[in-house]
């Protein structure tokens, strides 16, 4: 096991460091939320339902991989938190990626087929949502607030990060944005947060993640 997988497995699910800050922060994730509930932009809202929930499918894979190797996850964020819900996920992390969605949601053009920088809009801001969202990983890494041990995910290899730990994100939150029906994207968003569900109560109960 790596010296960070250690640290973070020694903070994993620990009260003890909780901070009151939780709780601002938790009225803001309210607040994104309940101002596009109340201006009616379901499209928005199952959006960021639909990006956070695959943060989420991401963040059980990763603690499987720390599971099952014994070595560590592909990532893990060890440094202070109020709260470190899974090895690579703390409480802060979750409540960033709770409105990504809905952010860079709000960058899209309502035509789908209107291009930013000659490409489609969707991809444009998928592509420079997940390179943004790579470099500031790069600076968390610096400070061994996020931290990687595995050769192949890393600063040498930053197209696995971009592919993987983001692209698939914007693109699977922008297909739900642009499905034609509510029925659609209710069934969508509702099957991968019913996996996410599934998947940590198992896996929290037999203490695999």
């Amino acid at each position: 096991m790596t010296e960070f997988a250690q640290q973070a497995l020694e903070r994993l699910r620990d009260t003890s460091n909780f901070q009151w800050y939780v709780i601002p922060l938790l009225s803001f994730v309210f607040y994104v939320y309940t101002v596009e509930a109340e201006k009616r932009n379901w499209n928005i809202v199952l959006a960021g339902l639909a990006f956070w929930g695959a943060d989420w499918f991401n963040e059980i894979v990763n603690s499987l991989v720390f599971r099952f190797t014994g070595y560590a996850p592909i990532w893990a964020e060890p440094g202070p938190s109020a709260y470190l819900i899974l090895v690579g996920l703390n409480i802060e992390t979750m409540f960033m990626f709770a409105v990504a969605g809905i952010i860079w949601s709000k960058m899209l053009h309502p035509d789908k087929d209107f291009k930013y920088l000659g490409l489609p809009n969707r991809w444009a801001v998928a592509i420079i949502g997940s390179l943004f969202c790579v470099i500031i990983e790069y600076f968390l890494n610096s400070a061994n607030a996020l931290t990687w041990d595995w050769p192949w995910w890393g600063r040498a290899m930053p197209f696995l990060i971009f592919i993987f730990g983001y692209l698939w994100f914007f693109v699977f939150a922008f297909w739900v944005y642009d499905m034609k029906t509510m029925k659609q994207k209710l069934i969508t968003v509702g099957t991968i947060w019913a996996v996410d569900m599934v998947a940590l109560v198992v896996f929290i109960s037999l203490k695999w993640i």
